[in-house]
């Protein structure tokens, strides 16, 4: 599954229900550090920890 980082809009794939209302939760709550992680992968830098969802 690909989600655009900025919108957090599903570009492709899918999953199930549940598991993709779980997928954006998460992303929601590491939104900044997710689209700080996605300019270091453009400079081709390491990526930084994100936590799991609880």
């Amino acid at each position: 599954m690909e989600v655009a980082p900025d919108t957090l809009a599903v570009m492709s794939g899918d999953l199930p229900p549940r598991a993709l209302d779980s997928v954006m939760e998460w992303a929601a709550l590491h939104r900044d550090e997710l689209l700080a992680n996605w300019e270091r992968a453009r400079k081709s830098e390491p990526l930084a920890a994100v936590p799991p969802l609880q």
